[in-house]
């Protein structure tokens, strides 16, 4: 069945791009609603505009360092992949967002805050059958050296790869099912990550001016600047993987198919969704029985999935 959050749940803080604290309220959807935000920031001045603006593949638009979707009034939410990732690891398939200024808090940078709190508000079942995406054939998108896939597997699996030049992260790869609660427990608290060249260049051009030690991990060649280091040794790839769950929810339902992720970014990712809706043949929306709904992300998580950090 379907399900949303039992109470509204707040977080309060200042965007990855910085600017004032906002304050952005999860609120209870009724079954079939989807994920939708709602910019409560709109006042009257701005009556002509529509406030609202879907989660989905196709609100998408291009922005730098972060999943952006926008209305066609040009209406928009950024850094919207934290929050999407932990919906869908916590099953959460209906919500109304209201959040009152043009950015998602970025809080520690990873996920675990809203599962946090979303498991601690808890969710409630909804009289509606979930639908899933099921990954048909093979699609792929490229960009350079870039590379990401979907094809078809039983549940929602990932493989994703990174290489940068900076020792502190070198290559790695990892690969994982998302059945039930691995999202909680393994990727949930990774936190984005970026190099030290990169923070200054952003800057120099205005970006990234909400990002901090304390809510990214910064790398310096061989040297991680950020307080208390990895909380993982693979942390930047298990980041890439958190990012790559967000982004893959905005598809409106949950997908049944392996991503594969070489060098991928948000960018790609979305290129791929609309690379699989272009081919009506490669996917099928079908009716959630027990045998697979019970491996879908979020299924039955609690409390004791949460990391010890939580």
């Amino acid at each position: 069945m379907q399900r949303t959050v039992k109470t509204a749940v707040t977080f309060t803080g200042t965007g990855l791009h910085g600017g004032q604290p906002v304050r952005m309220v999860v609120k209870p959807a009724p079954a079939g609603h989807g994920i939708v935000f709602l910019r409560t920031d709109i006042g009257q001045d701005d009556a002509l505009l529509d406030a609202r603006i879907p989660a989905r593949w196709d609100t998408v638009v291009p922005s730098k360092l972060c999943t952006l979707v926008a209305n066609e009034a040009g209406v928009s939410v950024s850094t919207v992949e934290h929050v999407m990732a932990a919906l869908a690891g916590c099953a959460i398939h209906n919500a109304l967002i209201e959040i009152d200024g043009p950015e998602v808090p970025i809080l520690d940078g990873s996920a675990m805050p809203f599962v946090a709190r979303f498991i601690a508000a808890g969710t409630v079942g909804q009289d509606a059958a979930v639908h899933a995406i099921r990954v048909l054939e093979p699609v792929e998108v490229r960009e350079g050296e870039a590379v990401a896939r979907l094809e078809p597997a039983e549940n929602l699996e990932i493989r994703f790869e990174i290489d940068f030049a900076e020792a502190a992260i070198g290559r790695q790869e990892k690969v994982m099912s998302l059945a039930n609660g691995a999202f909680v427990r393994e990727l949930s608290d990774s936190r984005t990550f970026c190099r030290q060249s990169d923070v200054d260049a952003m800057r120099a051009n205005g970006l990234a001016l909400g990002g901090t030690l304390e809510n990214a991990v910064v790398f310096d060649g061989d040297v991680v600047l950020s307080p208390g280091g990895l909380r993982y040794r693979d942390e930047p790839v298990r980041h890439k993987m958190l990012d790559a769950v967000g982004d893959l929810y905005l598809a409106g339902a949950p997908i049944l198919g392996r991503y594969t992720g070489i060098r991928a970014g948000h960018a790609l990712t979305n290129r791929l969704l609309r690379a699989l809706f272009a081919r009506p043949e490669a996917w099928t929306l079908v009716e959630v029985g027990e045998r697979t709904g019970c491996k879908l992300p979020g299924v039955g998580v609690h409390e004791a999935d949460l990391p010890l950090r939580a």
